[in-house]
């Protein structure tokens, strides 16, 4: 799902907060400081995984979105929400023992312990089948959906946002440049690569914006390509980058 950013004026634009629930509402109290009627405000995704305090990253989120009045506010999937998704519905895996280890190991651990799940329990599912793999996993999605919100907010998430001047297109992490905006399907959130050596413009777009590296490099500017993820690790600082419409970073807190 594509959503456009009909901005015409500033663009704040927020990188992975990976479960960081404290910091966050600290950015967001100088957020509030900063943002105007007719600022945009875009979260760049994985707010789940890795960190301690998930559920209450969701809560802040919700919170802020609804404080807010006179700014449009967008929120990107992340690979943490997409890999979410798909655990809820891990039954239907081609080899689901296989995935749920590597989901484990990229973050989706923390996710799975803080909406109530075991990840020990999960082998012993998987040996027993689908039937009873469905089971446990229609458990997980019943105490998510307990969190009032958390439902619909996932399932409301952009895969992309693209500016309606044309100018910015803001993505998880990635982007397949041999392919159009439309058929990216699992580029925003694993093709790095092509985000990192990004060698001509992509499509309209002078810039390409995205707010996660899985490498832990820090935030850069290239001709084509900006990355916002200032974070060295789950536990790193989060800021907020400021864009005018063209792409010019304004401002950062």
């Amino acid at each position: 799902m594509l959503i456009t950013l009909n901005a015409t004026k500033r663009i704040w634009a927020v990188p992975a907060i990976l479960g960081q629930a404290e910091v966050l509402r600290e950015l967001h109290a100088r957020l509030q400081e900063c943002l105007v009627p007719g600022d945009c405000l875009i979260y760049l995704g994985n707010y789940m995984g890795f960190g301690p305090l998930i559920a209450e990253t969701v809560d802040e989120l919700l919170r802020f979105r609804a404080a807010c009045t006179g700014v449009e506010i967008a929120h990107l999937r992340g690979a943490q929400e997409e890999m979410w998704v798909k655990l809820l519905e891990i039954q239907w895996a081609m080899r689901p023992a296989e995935t749920f280890q590597w989901m484990m190991e990229h973050g989706v651990n923390a996710t799975l312990r803080a909406y109530g799940g075991d990840p020990s329990e999960a082998p012993a599912k998987f040996r027993s089948g689908v039937v009873v793999t469905a089971r446990w996993t229609t458990v997980l999605r019943e105490n998510f959906q307990s969190y009032s919100g958390h439902y619909e907010f996932l399932h409301g998430l952009a895969s992309a946002v693209p500016t309606a001047n044309g100018k910015l297109l803001f993505v998880n992490a990635g982007i397949d440049p041999n392919k159009p905006l439309e058929m990216q399907n699992d580029a925003f959130w694993w093709n790095a690569k092509g985000f990192e050596t990004l060698a001509a413009p992509f499509e309209s777009f002078d810039f390409v914006i995205r707010g996660y590296d899985a490498a832990r490099r820090g935030g850069r500017s290239d001709p084509l390509a900006i990355c916002i993820d200032t974070a060295t690790g789950p536990t790193g600082p989060l800021s907020a980058t400021c864009f005018d419409p063209d792409g010019a970073i304004i401002e950062r807190i």
